[in-house]
């Protein structure tokens, strides 16, 4: 699956075959993002390829120099986000406000701490474009620095690549095929508004995977393309950062309780078990081992993620399932908080 996956993956590479003529917002949710604000909107000034674009920052009630900073630099409109109604979360109701901010035909969401080169946004409009999709999800290189993001971070693409049959799933009406990644996701304007747009999904975690099914429950077309060319993210700074970005949504990734009893007990047999019984000199559990790592190596080298770890999968495994043991916990006692939230009240 992965050998297949990384041969027919769609790419956005770094090339401009043509000038966009269509009407593109470009369009960020920022709270209390200070330390990502001029490298991310200076990324996305620096743009090329798009004859009539707008970049809008929503600023989330940030209490540092988000919002002064946007407004430092040329051509960013800054709108001043609504206090959080009812129901909703906070990145799903700015993002909502932000598409309601514009009439442009392309919706282009981009995280904060999201750079991109300056043919990203024109390269994945194109590949759009020629596979004639509604939407697509340009996966971001992953950046890992400390340890722990060394361990994790590599797990984002090798759990999709290692898994989905890429281009079934993109013809197939199963949800649970469905891939997207909220960091970057370019949407026609008349197919978000269609599917009920980020109001459908207002009280979601996982806002990325829901907002690409949402589109494809409306029979609209698109899904995930592997963009580290033109691309990269640092999702977290710190290790309890990433600590507590887990912990706020891996309770939700499995589909309940019992999917993610399942999903640990799998990530145990096949990821922990065979390296335990490997140490006793059993030739077929390091068959299994290598092999695995083989579909690491794989990932890594189609993603352009970190090697470094690749060989310390086993370990990979026991963190995340201890991940996704403590977002449960934090979900039986009410206390999952993101950017000073919790993402339970909705």
């Amino acid at each position: 699956m992965t050998i297949i996956n990384a041969l027919s993956v769609r790419v956005v590479k770094p090339k401009i075959k043509g000038e966009i003529q269509s009407d593109v917002a470009i369009l960020l949710p920022m709270r209390n993002e200070e330390g990502n604000v001029i490298a991310s909107l200076s990324s996305v000034i620096e743009s090329q390829g798009i004859a009539h674009r707008s970049i809008k920052v929503l600023d989330d009630h940030s209490t540092d120099k988000t919002a002064v900073l946007a407004r430092s630099l040329p051509g960013i409109e800054v709108i001043a986000g609504k206090e959080l109604a009812e129901g909703w979360l906070g990145k799903n109701y700015a993002c909502q406000q932000l598409a309601e901010s514009t009439t442009a035909e392309y919706l282009v969401f981009i995280d904060a701490d999201v750079r991109l080169a300056p043919t990203a946004i024109n390269s994945a409009l194109t590949k759009m474009t020629e596979l004639h999709w509604d939407f697509i999800s340009p996966y971001p290189r992953q950046i890992a620095v400390s340890f722990l993001e060394r361990l994790m971070q590599p797990l984002l693409q090798w759990s999709w690549i290692s898994s989905v049959p890429l281009r079934l799933a993109e013809k197939l009406p199963f949800k649970s095929m469905v891939i997207a990644n909220g960091q970057f996701f370019i949407v026609r304007r008349s197919a978000y508004i269609a599917a009920g747009g980020h109001a459908a999904i207002k009280s979601e975690v996982l806002d990325d995977l829901e907002l690409a099914r949402a589109l494809h429950k409306h029979k609209f077309t698109g899904g995930v393309a592997e963009a580290s060319a033109v691309c990269e993210c640092r999702m977290y700074e710190a290790d309890r950062d990433l600590i507590a970005g887990y912990t706020k949504s891996l309770w939700a990734a499995f589909g309940g309780i019992w999917g993610s009893i399942f999903v640990s007990a799998l990530l145990f047999i096949t990821g922990i078990l065979p390296f335990i019984i490997a140490l006793s000199g059993n030739k077929w559990a390091w068959t299994c081992y290598l092999l695995l790592t083989l579909s690491r190596l794989v990932s890594a080298g189609r993603t352009r993620s970190t090697f470094s770890t690749v060989f310390l999968h086993p370990l990979s495994m026991i963190a995340l399932i201890a991940l996704i043991i403590k977002s449960w916990q934090g979900k039986s006692r009410g206390n999952l908080l993101w950017r000073g939230r919790n993402v339970l009240n909705s």
